[in-house]
């Protein structure tokens, strides 16, 4: 118990000194789901959150696994897939001890990924549930507003978006998007051919999600 103190010591020692920067990864994961879909939607929110709200982050995002000690490099990981994910028990404990140490996770689904994430979850936090983030959390309230929180990007199944979310005391430490497909709003526009309207407000939403973290 006191090595696992101490090591959650030095973990929260530097991940502040991390989150002192702006940078952002991608989540590589096991059991066979597309981690790396949508490969031009993380670019292009950088390019544009660099634009829009002055962050300056890299614009070539590098990619760093789960079980990785490297994850900790980076105060941000994005997540993204159409099916399956695993985690092992020490990659869920390497994932865990990442978020409670200040790092901040955004899994955004591309369709299909759900229920496979909610599984592997139970792994990361055991007693902990998805709660979903009513319009009126700070996230929809940041330099772009969406009074009605989470914008619908693509239909998929129909139904309504929903912004869910893991807190510890307060601090929001992983963010679930789904039934909205932010991260096709944020590819090339030749990719889904969305209207312009409908890309800008998934980069809005995108930029949001990033001032939030870096901020809280």
């Amino acid at each position: 118990m006191k090595q696992l103190t101490l090591l959650l010591g030095f973990l929260t020692f530097f991940m502040t000194y991390a989150c002192l920067g702006q940078e952002i990864a991608i989540l590589k994961y096991g059991g066979g789901g597309d981690w790396y879909s949508n490969p031009t939607a993380l670019p292009n929110l950088i390019q544009f959150c660099n634009t829009s709200i002055g962050t300056k982050i890299d614009p070539k995002p590098e990619t760093v696994e789960v079980g990785s000690v490297s994850i900790f490099q980076y105060p941000y990981l994005h997540m993204t897939g159409h099916g399956n994910v695993f985690f092992s028990n020490e990659e869920a404990d390497n994932l865990r001890t990442y978020l409670l140490s200040g790092g901040f996770l955004h899994i955004d689904d591309n369709y299909g990924m759900e229920p496979y994430l909610r599984r592997e979850l139970q792994k990361v936090f055991p007693n902990k549930q998805l709660e979903e983030l009513g319009a009126n959390h700070p996230i929809f309230d940041m330099t772009y507003k969406f009074p009605e929180g989470l914008p619908k990007i693509h239909e998929h199944d129909g139904n309504r978006p929903q912004a869910l979310g893991i807190f510890e005391k307060g601090r929001l430490l992983l963010l679930f998007t789904f039934e909205s497909d932010l991260g096709d709003g944020w590819e090339d526009p030749s990719v889904h051919n969305d209207p312009e309207e409908i890309r800008l407000k998934a980069l809005q939403m995108g930029s949001n999600i990033v001032e939030y973290a870096f901020k809280s």
